[in-house]
């Protein structure tokens, strides 16, 4: 299997996070894509590949180009202020902040406007943070261009995730939408439809935001109940779509210590939903969050990805393989080595000292 990877990912150092306005040590680090890259290098049946610069088009086929032109200017900026630490928003755009006054223009102030695109507290912008999520764009373009030369599956090291951005709001770890952008990619290629298959933790509300009014992008989710789980305001399974895009989105909300057996029985309705849509492709938006000794609340297990990988990957339908979250790092590498391990038919192998 081919993988794509950029070093350029480990220009983003958080330094640390905000959550329940705790500092504390943020989520996303560059040991996460290296833990993979080191597993999958020690299996021997994946072949490693740099990405090729794909340019802004395709990322502004998806966002908005206000939203990319901050990305791109906003650490200038705000060191250009005199600023060294993490740029975080302190004041957010809520909906109800200009009640029957209509929109409120972009403001001036480097801070204000972090408020204005990014929706929470633990997405920084650093010196490396848009270099690094340009990076892990074109990973993403790079295993999307190469399942369009024939490869069957292909996965994309994306660090940093990209499930939580939507058209003009950017959050959760991620700057820009690798997933999004590379299933657009793929429709304006080909002219045909395509799933996105999302089965990290965390509902990527960005994804669904993005094609919910859209049919030939079917997005289906497995992830924690937003009843409970961050980010709380998207992922119910009443949402299934509007006006042309009716009935192209599903998303499965799963209670707290789901296990692998009821896990697997959520997914197979899925994608059989997805074999009905009858999407000649896919992309998965891949997350190892639901491990059980990650820090969220389900509970499956090493074999299970290696299950799940054989499930998701049919000969019959090419699928590129984005990876998003899943943070505990000293089996990281190994979730992700069985996933794909069972995605290209091979066998589950048991580490040593697995728990």
């Amino acid at each position: 299997m081919k993988v794509v990877y950029s070093p350029d990912h480990a220009k983003l150092v958080p330094p640390y996070s905000v959550e329940a306005g705790v500092q504390g040590p943020p989520p996303d680090v560059p040991a996460r894509a290296e833990a993979i890259l080191r597993d999958l290098q020690d299996d021997g049946g994946f072949a490693i590949e740099s990405p090729t610069e794909h340019g802004l088009e395709p990322v502004l086929a998806v966002h908005d180009p206000a939203l990319v032109a901050f990305l791109e200017i906003a650490w200038e900026r705000w060191t250009a202020e005199g600023r060294t630490q993490p740029l975080y928003p302190d004041t957010f755009m809520h909906r109800s902040l200009r009640d029957g006054m209509g929109a409120a223009p972009e403001p001036e102030s480097i801070l204000g406007r972090m408020g204005y695109w990014c929706f929470e507290t633990f997405t920084p912008i650093v010196e490396g943070s848009y270099a690094a999520a340009r990076a892990a764009v074109d990973v993403a373009l790079t295993g999307a261009d190469l399942l369009l030369a024939g490869e069957q599956v292909v996965y994309g090291l994306c660090r940093p995730p990209g499930h939580h951005v939507g058209h003009r709001i950017f959050g959760g770890s991620s700057y820009l939408n690798n997933a999004a952008i590379a299933a657009e990619h793929l429709v304006q290629q080909t002219g045909e439809p395509v799933a996105v298959l999302d089965l990290d933790y965390h509902h990527g509300n960005g994804t669904q935001q993005l094609f919910y009014d859209r049919p030939d992008v079917v997005y289906v989710s497995l992830h924690g109940d937003p009843r409970r789980a961050w980010p709380y305001f998207s992922g119910h399974a009443d949402e299934t779509g509007a006006g042309p895009g009716a009935g192209a989105t599903r998303n499965f909300p799963l209670p707290a210590g789901c296990t692998d057996e009821p896990y697997i029985a959520a997914l197979d309705e899925a994608l059989d939903l997805i074999a009905r849509r009858g999407a000649p492709r896919m992309v998965v938006s891949l997350g190892f969050d639901t491990y059980r000794l990650d820090a969220e609340d389900l509970e499956l297990t090493n074999e299970a990805f290696h299950t799940v990988g054989g499930r998701v990957v049919d000969g019959d339908r090419p699928t590129l393989v984005l990876q998003e979250g899943g943070y505990y790092v000293p089996h990281l590498g190994r979730n992700a080595r069985q996933w794909l391990r069972g995605a290209e038919g091979r066998p589950f192998e048991a580490a040593a000292d697995a728990p």
